[in-house]
């Protein structure tokens, strides 16, 4: 079983508000769009990590027809590594081979990109695989099991990117032709740049 972590617990203060909750077209949020990705993709485990205005990005999903799980990190204002953590500590068990991580910023990954990862782990077993586009490289990011206990006692000052750059290898880079991939919306200027209809996560 591969599950999938989306953090969605910082403050967005760039943006001004919640990330996770802002509209797409077709009624879906960030956050849903993310997790009806991931649904299309048939992973079949997605816990959203929340902190900052926890029940208003829950509350947001109330009346989503997929299904996710939300873990709150109180200490979310630690930074990124600490809701990487507690998104580990739920889908951690045996069975687990690896989780897929992304960040609730890349809401325009296709399905196709994110069963291009997972097979691509399962043909070759690297230790982190993900998507690229020259030298560019997106989401979502797969970690072996491998390296969960490496990214519990990593430095919270660093968090786990020494660790995933450590880890990553010609093997584990998938070439997609999905700019979603490497799309993040950090600012209200970005969040406005989006097109007019955005493609849906099975045409990817």
């Amino acid at each position: 079983m591969i599950p999938a972590i989306v953090l969605a617990a910082g403050k967005s203060t760039r943006m001004g508000r919640p990330k996770a909750t802002l509209p797409l077209d077709g009624g879906d949020t960030f956050l849903s769009r993310i997790v009806r990705t991931f649904a299309a993709a048939a992973v079949e485990d997605v816990v959203v990590v929340v902190g900052h205005e926890a029940a208003g990005v829950i509350a947001s999903f109330a009346n989503v027809d997929v299904t996710a799980r939300f873990v709150e990190n109180p200490d979310y204002e630690q930074g990124q590594s600490s809701s990487l953590i507690a998104g580990l500590r739920v889908i951690d068990r045996p069975g687990v081979e690896a989780a897929l991580l992304t960040l609730v910023d890349v809401p325009l990954v296709g399905a196709a990109t994110v069963r291009a990862v997972v097979d691509c782990y399962r043909r070759t077993r690297a230790p982190i695989v993900r998507p690229v586009r020259g030298d560019e490289h997106g989401h979502p990011v797969l970690i072996d099991r491998s390296l969960f206990d490496a990214i519990r006692h990593a430095d919270p000052a660093v968090g786990a990117k020494p660790i995933i750059r450590t880890n990553v290898s010609a093997a584990g880079d998938v070439a997609v032709d999905d700019p979603g991939a490497f799309a993040d919306f950090e600012t209200p200027g970005d969040y406005n740049k989006l097109p007019r209809k955005t493609t849906s996560p099975t045409e990817k």
